[in-house]
């Protein structure tokens, strides 16, 4: 994952004073990089018997998908409110300054299904959280494998909103 790393992109002081980025996109473009990822994620997951990739709003539609046409998964998506067009489980969760909703289709999951749950950045956790808590709360008998991530940033402790659950992360910064 050294030659991976290399190809993500800081992007100083976005999307404000004092945050450092990291940008993906150049990582996305980069047909063997994005190759190398996703078939790393499939070796790790195969024979888990993985009924559903779970992506999270936005950047983890694009991992999710990859990865669950790799495994012969299907995929759902955790998105913000009023963008998905059925019945959905709502999440509210807070930020450092006010909240944030996510939803989940009400019948994305079935009983006894196993998902693995992907986003492209392991930042605060505060996101995961909510999703976990989502999906938890909502369907019963869902076996979470577990949580994947692309990058993690471990100086921000994200892992501690994630207790419990078991997180694999391909990059840490």
């Amino acid at each position: 994952m050294d030659t991976v790393k290399q190809i993500v992109r800081d992007i100083p002081n976005f999307p404000k004073e004092g945050i450092v980025f990291k940008d993906i996109t150049p990582l996305l473009a980069d047909a063997a990089a994005f190759e190398k990822i996703i078939k790393t994620l499939k070796k790790r997951y195969s024979g888990k018997e993985i009924h559903k990739v779970v992506g999270v709003e936005a950047r983890g539609f694009i991992f999710a998908s990859a990865l669950a046409y790799a495994l012969n998964a299907g995929i759902t998506m955790i998105r913000k409110p009023g963008k998905l067009p059925y019945k959905t489980y709502q999440e509210t969760y807070s930020l450092e300054y006010g909240t944030d909703t996510i939803e989940i289709h009400q019948d994305a999951l079935r009983e006894n299904e196993r998902i693995i749950l992907i986003d492209d950045v392991l930042a605060t956790g505060g996101t995961l959280a909510a999703t976990l808590n989502l999906i938890r709360n909502n369907f019963k008998n869902v076996e979470i494998e577990e949580v994947a991530f692309l990058i993690e940033l471990d100086f921000l402790n994200g892992r501690e909103k994630l207790k419990g659950t078991p997180i694999h992360s391909l990059i840490h910064y």
